[in-house]
């Protein structure tokens, strides 16, 4: 009888013990989660870098190969230059005040017509995808102007604005006005309606719901417009400046096609993409410190 007790116990205790050490282990990995976590980040980030810098070589490569031999498959590279020649041209000018003056007027213009357009392409977007009445109101003349592209707006921004410098920050402005816009109305209109109700019901307010819901909500949305509005900026004024600028990076490029300079058309190029990835990375960067509560899917890396 004894011995019957005892096997029947044994399997609760056994049992017991098992969930006791599925605990701990449980317990044990939340206590290591964040170290673990910040490896694995690390780790991805390192990987991606890598990745990046050995695609980027091979890209450098298989241009070189291409322009110095002369390949024409499909394109024809006898009139490219090499990335050595660039390299050559960038040695030049490095430093040079002419260069750095081009390079500085449209950092300037970027930075004027870029914040004037998130500012209020942000605040417009809010209003829109809050209140019914202002999206009646306010959205469909702005969905007539937003399929115009900035280089169509140069002509009536020399008649519009008395001098070239502004006509260029108003091109720039263009540039970046609507990507904002939308990406800020479809974030206000993506929010869980229960999430407003929910706060209503427990006493919010409407300020307090908007700072407290809506435009945390939005906020990934908004960051996301403000990255794509900066690349179609960067598109913009160096157009405006190809065609009516004397400064900026995108005169320094037209000037050298109409100089012959090969090697600058492409520095001149490369320039325009790496201020442009910087300046998104940079608002990329900044945005993930203002939500820090928001974790994109890494399922993909």
């Amino acid at each position: 009888m004894e011995s019957a007790v005892q096997g029947a116990v044994a399997p609760g205790a056994s049992a017991n013990a098992t969930a006791l050490s599925a605990l701990s282990a449980d317990e044990a990995a939340l206590t290591n989660s964040p170290a673990r976590a910040s490896n694995v980040g690390f780790s991805q980030r390192l990987r991606s870098l890598i990745i990046g810098a050995l695609s980027i070589a091979l890209w450098l490569g298989l241009w070189q190969l291409a322009s110095v031999h002369k390949w024409n498959f499909f394109f024809r590279f006898e009139n490219i230059p090499a990335p050595s020649e660039v390299l050559a041209a960038f040695g030049e000018l490095y430093g040079a005040p002419k260069f750095a003056a081009h390079v500085g007027n449209s950092v300037r213009r970027i930075f004027l017509g870029f914040s004037l357009a998130s500012g209020l392409s942000v605040v417009l977007g809010l209003l829109i995808g809050r209140f019914r009445l202002a999206a009646q109101s306010l959205f469909p003349p702005l969905e007539i102007l937003r399929p115009i592209p900035a280089v169509a707006w140069i002509p009536l921004a020399i008649l519009l604005f008395a001098s070239a410098e502004q006509s260029m920050v108003f091109i720039t402005f263009i540039g970046a006005f609507f990507p904002i816009l939308l990406s800020t109305v479809h974030g206000v209109e993506g929010i869980d309606r229960r999430l407003v109700y929910a706060s209503l019901t427990l006493g919010a307010g409407p300020l307090d719901v908007f700072r407290e819901v809506i435009l945390p909500g939005a906020l990934p949305s908004i960051v996301t417009g403000l990255s794509i509005g900066m690349g179609t900026s960067w598109f913009s004024l160096v157009t405006a400046e190809m065609i009516s600028g004397q400064f900026g990076i995108g005169y320094y490029t037209w000037e050298a096609y109409t100089l012959q300079q090969y090697p600058k058309i492409v520095l001149g190029m490369i320039t325009i993409g790496l201020l442009g990835m910087g300046s998104s990375f940079l608002i990329k960067w900044v945005g993930r410190r203002f939500m820090p509560w928001f974790k994109p899917d890494a399922s993909a890396a």
